[in-house]
């Protein structure tokens, strides 16, 4: 059976918030480090084959199945993962960076030189906001640009292979990108009814 295949914008808009859910929904984690290795997900076992009885035999009735477990998954599902500490980190680098406004601008309209000056106030404030609540560790302690081995057994949820991959591991070739972990994130608790979807409130000047 043929796979289906995402148009570009459906990526785009996955590779945009797929980031986040991975970061703070730890089973969507484990599902896409077992997709990116080639792991196919658990299946359930397979439903008993009912029994054939002879006249004089008396047939095992076989047990319903479990249908609580089923609707509590499905249940589980339709609420969604909780967004709210992704929300946290919009608005924060929103506020310390205005990171929403830079990406909802037409840059079309401006010159390199003006797109490169409010890039650097981004940059700053982004890098100032985040660094107060999240600590980053680089994946890869080699300098970009090293050689660079990867053995059997190697994790690919911690790197990802490009260029020609062919044959087994062990793989040779040069680091591109350390990559970035989150070794620590301690964000500050909301007040209640605090509504977090605000990433950034309408100012009105009086």
């Amino acid at each position: 059976m043929q796979t289906a295949k995402l148009g570009f914008g459906a990526r785009l808009v996955m590779a945009l918030i797929l980031p986040w859910q991975v970061l703070f929904n730890g089973a969507l984690a484990e599902r896409v480090r077992r997709a990116i290795a080639g792991e196919a997900d658990e299946l359930p076992p397979p439903a008993p084959t009912p029994a054939v009885a002879d006249d004089n035999d008396e047939v095992t009735p076989i047990p319903a199945p479990v249908e609580v477990v089923e609707a509590a998954v499905v249940e589980d599902e339709a609420a969604g993962p909780d967004l709210t500490a992704a929300l946290q980190l919009l608005a924060l680098l929103q506020r310390e960076g205005r990171f929403v406004d830079f990406l909802q601008e037409n840059v079309a309209e401006f010159t390199d030189a003006d797109i490169g000056a409010a890039a650097r106030v981004v940059h700053e404030g982004c890098k100032r906001g985040l660094a107060e609540y999240v600590r980053f560790e680089r994946i890869r302690t080699e300098a970009e640009g090293d050689a660079v081995t990867l053995p059997a057994g190697f994790d690919p949820a911690r790197h990802r292979l490009t260029g020609n991959v062919v044959g087994e591991p062990p793989f040779r070739g040069i680091l591109a990108h350390a990559g970035w972990r989150v070794a620590a994130i301690a964000l500050p608790t909301l007040a209640e009814g605090h509504d977090a979807s605000i990433v950034a409130p309408a100012e009105v000047e009086l």
